[in-house]
């Protein structure tokens, strides 16, 4: 195990001298921070072997293993060594301690695609390259049974030689998650680049659903903005069911029937990626790069002591609620019937925006009122009537999750006894009694569904 200790680590930008330089591993000096997201820090970081430079992906495992997301860095892991090819991020090895998990990965030093669409639209040729090299690259990940399913520009980075990169395959599947009707079933996604498809619960495509993200950039590209947009989720699904979009003025005329047929509402109509290459605007001053096979790459090494990522630590903040469900499920006030073909779960939920622990405590108060047997684990309550009770053999389970910051969604559910007591439970007992910390409940129609949620499952 010393091999894996780290030598005076810090999650900082570090700027200290060479004497006390930040070295991990033995290998790997960490210079500054170049940014965060949810679960990870990327840091600039050079071989001290070989001096090259490169970018490290650190990625606390306590903090993914309570919004269980241990499985997506298990499959990015997965994915990035099959994926090699000029226009994906090149990851380079994996490296673990018992707290965090260091990708290393190939230095990308343009920052990402978003950032030059954020300052307007691209010159036609600009937007044809890096539609080009994003196809390319997509097309060799399809042929290796990887769909990425978050493709945005946010996940598409530049080099120093303008050369897109794509990144991120946290939200990729494998053919092993098709299920037996040869379909991917997850809802995940960002919202405004998501294909109808996924949304629906019949199963979908995953490289279909790709083309479609790629249309949606293509068109981000050549305009400056999205073609789906609204403060509100529901009225921007509602223009992705319905390819409800306009393209402005100066929009070149080969391109607009390129993404027309890119964002075909039926995937089996939608535009193939051999088909994408046979257009005349893709095919412009096209180059192949350069074969993957021919590419001379070390294999990844992958240093994860103790089965370190199999392990699940008890959670000290509630789950994540996938935003698919938490919309389909708080939305009954609108006519959705036909856009996600869902059933109501048998159980009541509510919004909050009190903490767990004070919706806990609630909760809990209210069941021993009620003269029910309680007990708790983690962010779940279960609550069994007491025998000598009208409600005798009325078990229910009340969870809490974590939709966003400051917003929490509470879901009572049925484990046994009579639907009629259940349903008198909810209405007469809960309801009245949780009133004080209770937003918004399942089925008003003034629920507030225009939160900032991200699509992740």
């Amino acid at each position: 195990m010393d091999q894996y200790i780290i030598e005076e680590h810090h999650e900082c930008e570090i700027q200290t001298p060479r004497a006390t330089r930040n070295v991990i591993f033995g290998k790997y000096e960490m210079g500054r921070l170049l940014g965060q997201g949810t679960f990870a820090k990327v840091y600039y970081g050079k071989n001290i072997v070989t001096n090259e430079n490169v970018a490290i992906k650190v990625i606390s495992k306590e903090q993914v293993k309570k919004a269980g997301m241990m499985e997506a860095i298990e499959r990015e892991i997965s994915v990035m060594r099959l994926v090699r090819h000029p226009n994906v991020v090149d990851l380079k090895e994996v490296l673990a301690t018992k707290v965090r998990i260091y990708f290393i990965m190939e230095y990308i030093k343009g920052g990402e695609l978003f950032t030059k669409i954020a300052k307007g639209r691209l010159k036609e040729e600009y937007a044809r390259k890096y539609f080009q090299q994003l196809i390319s690259a997509i097309d060799y990940c399809h042929s290796r049974g990887v769909s990425h399913r978050d493709l945005k520009p946010e996940n598409l980075l530049l080099d120093e030689n303008e050369n897109l990169k794509v990144t991120d395959f946290g939200l990729s599947a494998l053919p092993e998650h098709l299920r037996q009707d040869g379909l991917l079933h997850t809802q995940c996604g960002t919202p405004a680049y998501v294909a109808p498809e996924v949304l629906r619960k019949k199963g979908y495509d995953g490289a279909k659903a790709d083309i479609w993200s790629c249309g949606v950039i293509l068109f981000a590209l050549l305009s400056g903005f999205l073609p789906f947009q609204d403060v509100n989720l529901m009225k921007m699904y509602c223009k992705i069911f319905k390819a409800e979009y306009e393209f402005p003025p100066w929009f070149p005329p080969e391109a607009k029937r390129l993404v027309s047929k890119l964002l075909a509402v039926d995937p089996n109509r939608r535009l193939s990626i051999q088909g994408i290459m046979r257009q005349p605007w893709f095919r412009k001053e096209f180059q192949l790069p350069l074969s993957s096979s021919s590419l001379i790459r070390q294999p990844i090494e992958i240093q994860i002591p103790d089965h370190q990522l199999l392990k699940e630590p008890k959670l000290t903040s509630p789950r994540f609620y996938n935003a698919f469900e938490f919309i389909s499920s708080m939305s009954s006030g609108f006519d959705l019937s036909s856009l996600f073909e869902k059933k109501m779960k048998s159980g009541s939920m509510f919004t909050s925006k009190c903490s767990a622990s004070a919706i806990l405590v609630k909760i809990e108060a209210l069941a021993k009122k009620l003269n029910f047997h309680v007990s708790s684990k983690e962010f779940k309550i279960k609550m069994q009537g007491n025998s000598e009770g009208r409600k005798g053999k009325l078990s229910v389970t009340a969870e809490v999750f974590e939709v966003a910051a400051e917003l929490a969604v509470v879901e009572f559910t049925k484990s046994s006894g009579d639907t009629l007591e259940y349903v008198q439970f909810c209405e007469e007992e809960v309801r009245p009694s949780l009133k004080d910390i209770v937003w918004s409940w399942q089925g008003e129609t003034n629920c507030q569904l225009n939160c900032n949620v991200n699509c992740i499952s």
